[in-house]
């Protein structure tokens, strides 16, 4: 590489901006390492720091955009947001640049705007614009050499991944406003040792160099994520904390309390080897052959009653992908919280044993246990799982796939479907921290009850963000249809007009996290509009609406010519109701 920025490094950035000098107080000169001849210096003066774009030989590009955290003016009135960088799980949550007090449009700040047309180019469809887009450099403000100021570490390249509007509320007195926050993937740059070539920002900002030349410098990740597109950011997002596998015990026999060898009795569980096998390799695990897997796993009690264990304890291990908790976990966590679990929903003459999915589990080709022996003689009992405290959980392949909202969605409808009808849903997603999957709306901020206040209480400002809904959007779409249901054909005649309802497809609450945009939008009657949200109905790949039970026709989705309905947004809601594996 002829100009490296590795991940952590922290970069002297001075006000002279200097570009001749190498170092500054022991650390590299931003303006030094950014530097090239004939182009206009590179700041990081603003949050949202914008490179002017070049006209190539293909196309108008833009190098890179620069965005900056500082954590001096956060909560403040002129920012009263936190960004939260979690690089751990390659996730940043980002803030844009409008602020309390502004009277132009929300998307019209230099920032948002760049932003914005950078999301556009995230999210196209074909590898030959995705070329063009814009990446994103990630810095956050450090204090070093006593000095609170003047440095910033290089925290990765990142891909914008979702934008939503959310009304946010400044220091007392000064109200809210509306601000876009953007949901960005961190990029894993470890194929080329956690570092990227400034050569590829120089290369994309020379107009004589065309798109595809200039990736030829960019980092390998983001070369995979050109050719795939967001459906491949699972396999390249940076993921440090799944990389680190736990530590395991010492690889000791399994033992009884005298501490000698314990022969372990054979179980009327999965027939074979006592030692569970994978079911194939996972060299080429996709979410197709992640269902599958799922709806063909090996339980008690055949179809008609079929066990919980291991269903139960793959939904547990979904919840951990959904809050980034460690993918391998000690055995005694795994007994304290899958053990609970499965007393309160499995069967009700079903003995309480989660060393029994903790184990046989490996023959499912999802988990993975290590610490323990690989003598095919032995079988774990709890109390040598006790004593050696092993780890288990998902392998990383299936955890990287399940990464995925779009994959993870419909892996829970799966089991749900399979083999957990009779558990009380709503009660089961709401233990696990799952509720917002019951539902193509997912879950709103403030849809919990609030407490009832009875009297004085001592009141703080604080910053809130909530999902705004744009009502002119939900107008126009009515209108186009008039006010009739895209299913059914019924407009509902009321006292002082017609009545229909705007659907969202891909629900704008938690984990669904869609946009309040007219591609994301159907006009319903109420019956199907309720029969939509709670997934009873489904839209397939021809355009029919679809019973999700038996997949019997309800009618055909009415198109308007006007009204570009996403194809991406009625897979999604495919996948909650478990009905693709595309």
């Amino acid at each position: 590489m002829e100009n490296p920025v590795r991940v952590g490094e922290v970069l002297r950035y001075t006000r002279e901006k200097d570009p001749s000098v190498p170092v500054i107080d022991g650390y590299r000169n931003f303006h030094h390492v950014t530097a090239a001849p004939d182009r206009p210096r590179v700041l990081l003066e603003a949050g949202i720091n914008v490179i002017a774009s070049v006209q190539s030989p293909d196309r108008a590009r833009r190098p890179a955009l620069l965005i900056r955290s500082s954590p001096w003016k956060a909560g403040t009135r002129e920012t009263p947001w936190h960004d939260v960088f979690d690089l751990e799980h390659g996730r940043v949550r980002y803030f844009g640049d409008h602020k309390a007090g502004l009277t132009v449009p929300t998307g019209s700040t230099r920032g948002n705007k760049a932003l914005l047309e950078a999301s556009e180019e995230h999210r196209a469809a074909t590898a030959e614009d995705r070329v063009r887009a814009a990446p994103l450099l990630l810095f956050r403000a450090v204090s070093r050499n006593k000095r609170p100021k003047g440095y910033v570490e290089f925290c990765g390249v990142a891909v914008i991944e979702h934008v939503e509007q959310v009304l946010q509320e400044a220091e007392t007195g000064h109200g809210s406003f509306i601000n876009y926050v953007y949901e960005l993937a961190v990029l894993d740059l470890t194929a080329d040792g956690d570092q990227f070539d400034w050569a590829w920002i120089h290369a994309r900002g020379n107009p004589s160099v065309s798109a595809a030349e200039a990736l030829d410098y960019a980092p390998r990740s983001w070369r995979r994520w050109v050719e795939h597109g967001h459906a491949f950011l699972p396999k390249v997002r940076q993921q440090t904390g799944r990389r680190e596998k736990t530590s395991p015990p010492d690889q000791l026999p399994f033992l009884n309390n005298e501490g000698t060898l314990l022969p372990l009795p054979q179980q009327h569980d999965d027939a074979g080897s006592s030692q569970p096998q994978p079911t194939g390799t996972l060299e080429e695990m996709t979410a197709s052959l992640l269902m599958d897997r799922l709806r063909g796993l090996k339980v008690h009690g055949g179809r008609k009653q079929p066990s919980r264990h291991k269903p139960l304890t793959l939904l547990w291990a979904i919840s951990g992908v959904e809050t980034h908790r460690p993918r391998s976990v000690p055995w005694r966590q795994f007994r304290n919280e899958v053990g609970g679990l499965l007393a309160e929903f499995g069967r009700p003459d079903s003995s309480v044993t989660p060393e029994y999915p903790f184990w046989h589990l490996q023959t499912s080709g999802l988990w993975e246990v290590c610490g323990i022996p690989s003598a095919s003689s032995f079988k774990p009992h709890s109390s040598v799982l006790d004593k050696l405290n092993p780890a288990g959980g998902l392998t990383e392949q299936a955890a990287n796939l399940l990464d995925d909202p779009f994959v993870r969605s419909q892996a829970i409808a799966v089991l749900r479907e399979t083999y957990l009808t009779g558990v009380d849903q709503h009660a089961l997603l709401e233990r696990l921290g799952l509720q917002g999957y019951e539902s193509a709306s997912g879950v709103l901020a403030g849809d919990a009850e609030q407490g009832t206040e009875t009297g004085p209480v001592d009141r703080r400002a604080t910053t809130v963000s909530r999902v705004v809904r744009d009502t002119a959007l939900s107008k126009r779409v009515k209108e186009l249809h008039g006010d009739c249901c895209q299913v059914c054909g019924l407009r509902l005649q009321t006292r002082f007009g017609t009545y229909s309802e705007a659907a969202h497809i891909r629900g704008l609450g938690h984990p669904h996290n869609g946009p309040d945009e007219l591609p994301n939008l159907l006009v319903l009657c109420p019956n199907h509009h309720v029969q939509f949200d709670t997934l009873t109905v489904y839209v397939d790949t021809g355009g029919t609406v679809r019973m999700t039970s038996d997949g019997s026709p309800v009618g055909r989705l009415r198109r308007h010519p006007s009204h570009q309905i996403s194809e991406s947004h009625l897979r999604y809601h495919r996948g909650l109701c478990g009905r693709d594996s595309g």
